[in-house]
């Protein structure tokens, strides 16, 4: 991608973490015969690591912004929040 192309805040840190959330669910509350049942917990697990390590990365991203003043560090901390409810899910139903 473009780095001069600037992305809505509002796509980058609510909507696109928003989808990898609902593809969250999507597959672990899929009914069994659809997927399997060890299908669709590895892949419950995949999506909850990937979310995991995109909220840590969303969270340093914040405390950076927020020790040089920016702006946007209040987005990536609802990007993080938003990120971890995956995370928090899955060791819930674990």
């Amino acid at each position: 991608m473009n780095p001069s192309v600037k992305i809505n805040p509002l796509y980058r840190h609510i909507i696109y973490p928003a989808l990898m959330l609902l593809l969250f669910f999507a597959v672990a509350l899929s009914p069994v015969g659809l997927l399997g049942c060890r299908t669709r917990g590895l892949l419950a697990l995949v999506i909850a690591l990937a979310c995991g390590i995109a909220a840590v990365f969303s969270a340093s991203k914040a405390l950076k912004s927020r020790l040089r003043g920016g702006a946007d560090s209040q987005w990536w901390m609802i990007a993080t929040l938003i990120l971890t409810i995956p995370v928090v899910a899955m060791i819930i139903m674990a």
